[in-house]
């Protein structure tokens, strides 16, 4: 199971073109536009559980015939009935015709061993998340099926590399992961192990492709794309809650109502488990040598420890059931707006908020001599309201601020999170407040926490992203693919990296370097490469 949010986005496209090769792995490069296979070719299927049943469930709609093998006496059998349940409810809902349906219930076939599997050209792996196990079983296939079948692992954590290590012909064994539920989400990683062959990775993505899937290419590393790149949207939310800044439903909203998130961090773990979702951050960060950059959480780590993992068990960081009620965000109480606010430098990412102000009928004045290093608005009083740059808004330069989050509109958002200095007047505190609100905004105040929430979130996102690209894992087009139809982010972190600035979201993770330095918040060298050239993130 893949800790990826378990609902659908909106289209996108992925690029066919190949990743350069990395410090991890190194595929060989993509050929020419393969062929997908011909819906006249066996899809097999072992491992009927809830990806193993959904894989199935796509490669039949497609038109193959599909055999379905459990090691479990009766359970493809039980799994085939399933499907076709399934298929049964398409056609109620009109997505597929009673012939079609007819149709593919005939091409079905549970299997009674693996024997039966010989004539496939695709064999998908989806068994327990065990790398013996599936180098057993891969084992055991390559004795069976012909020397031209594509073996494929759905794995979400293990290394594609690892387990085709056992084969006689590893360069057609290859990762297909597929996202829950599978039928439904596009995104499809399609993963190049060290040995894999490019003709055998090409045939794949194609065949993917073929399926109505979105296929992404990636290089085997740990996590792959999404669950490498979506660590900091979990850890940042939990490192906050951690600090005691901000409760779990007040970091939720920020970033849904400010971030435009689907989903909050502590709502998503529980919708995913949050044994699975700590699992797979454990894995990730014993991956890469218990890198800073990974390191799980203490407070998601007691949740687990007790039982609590989420909708699943009835509590998580939420209680669950017909009772329950879900805490409400901190929301201030209504505040007076001033009535003149001075601008000062470049706002920067928050520029859209001059027009704001000056649409609320707030008197908006400029310093003619704008701030060389900074920009910010001027409160009355002397009180400096400044979109946070990942230092604290508690500093000891001179001048008294209140730092305001990150939002992805400004226009649209719904809600903007505050911190104060602690030595901000509560009459600043209120008139900031006013402000925001007179903008049809709710206002979260959350303790002095560098880069705030949204900021620092997305900061991260951006630089993990970068990270990727910089070492070859994937392409820019297909780490962006990958990030907004794997986990539905708004935008794909490289895209809201430019529209930030690659140099801003440098600066912010410096800030957050100082305050930290485990080197958890140091900007990969290909940010700070762009950074210093100017260049955008999507830019080849």
């Amino acid at each position: 199971m893949t800790a990826a949010e378990p609902t659908p986005a909106p289209g996108g496209k992925a690029r066919a073109d190949s990743v350069r090769p990395s410090e991890d792995t190194a595929p060989a490069p993509a050929t020419a536009q393969a062929a997908p296979l011909g819906t006249d070719r066996t899809v097999a299927v072992v491992g009927t559980g809830t990806m193993g049943a959904g894989i199935a469930q796509v490669a039949l709609v497609a038109g193959h015939p599909v055999r379905l093998y459990d090691a479990v006496p009766g359970r493809a059998a039980e799994a085939a009935e399933g499907i076709a349940a399934r298929l049964g409810r398409l056609v109620e809902k009109g997505r597929m015709t009673p012939a079609d349906r007819d149709a593919a219930r005939a091409r079905l076939t549970p299997a009674a061993g693996i024997a039966e599997l010989a004539d496939a050209a695709l064999v998908v792996e989806a068994v327990a998340e065990d790398a013996e196990v599936k180098r057993g079983l891969f084992t055991a296939l390559e004795e069976v099926v012909a020397d031209d079948c594509l073996l494929a692992t759905n794995t979400s954590s293990l290394s594609v590399t690892a387990v085709a290590g056992a084969l006689r012909r590893p360069g057609r064994f290859l990762g297909l992961h597929f996202f829950n539920p599978a039928p439904l989400l596009p995104l499809v990683e399609v993963v190049s192990g060290f040995a894999t062959d490019a003709s055998a990775a090409d045939r794949a993505y194609a065949t993917a492709a073929a399926w109505g899937k979105t296929p992404v290419r990636c290089t085997d590393t740990p996590g792959f794309i999404v669950n490498r790149v979506a660590r900091p949207f979990y850890a940042e939310a939990f490192r906050v809650y951690e600090e005691r800044a901000a409760d779990p439903a007040t970091v939720d909203a920020v970033l849904r109502e400010s971030g435009g998130f689907r989903m909050g961090p502590f709502e998503l773990t529980d919708l995913i488990g949050q044994d699975v979702n700590e699992a797979v951050t454990h894995s990730v960060w014993e991956s890469f040598f218990r890198d800073p950059r990974f390191t799980p959480s203490l407070a998601q780590r007691r949740l687990v420890e007790s039982g609590l993992h989420g909708r699943k068990t009835g509590r998580g960081w939420y209680a669950y059931g017909e009772d329950a009620e879900r805490p409400a965000p901190h929301t201030a109480p209504p505040c007076e707006a001033p009535a003149v606010i001075a601008v000062h430098g470049d706002p920067g990412p928050a520029a859209a908020l001059c027009a704001l102000i000056e649409e609320a009928g707030i008197e908006v004045t400029r310093d003619p001599t704008p701030h060389a290093s900074e920009g910010f608005l001027a409160l009355p009083g002397g009180t400096r309201l400044a979109l946070t740059d990942g230092s604290p808004a508690t500093a000891d330069e001179a001048g008294t601020y209140i730092k305001f989050d990150l939002a992805l509109d400004y226009r649209t958002a719904a809600r903007i999170a505050l911190a104060p200095s602690e030595r901000a007047d509560p009459e600043a505190v209120a008139a900031a407040i006013g402000l925001f609100q007179a903008l049809g905004k709710q206002v979260s105040v959350v303790g002095d926490v560098p880069g705030l929430i949204v900021a620092r979130t997305v900061a991260l996102l951006v630089d993990f992203a970068a990270d990727a690209v910089g070492r070859g894992v994937a392409s820019a087009e297909d780490t962006d693919t990958a990030l907004r139809l794997g986990v539905n982010y708004p935008r794909g972190p490289l895209e809201w990296g430019d529209a930030l600035g690659a140099r801003w979201v440098r600066d912010v993770l410096l800030n957050l370097h100082r305050v930290y330095p485990t080197g958890r918040y140091a900007p990969s060298p290909y940010l700070l490469r762009r950074a210093a050239a100017g260049q955008n993130l999507l830019e080849s």
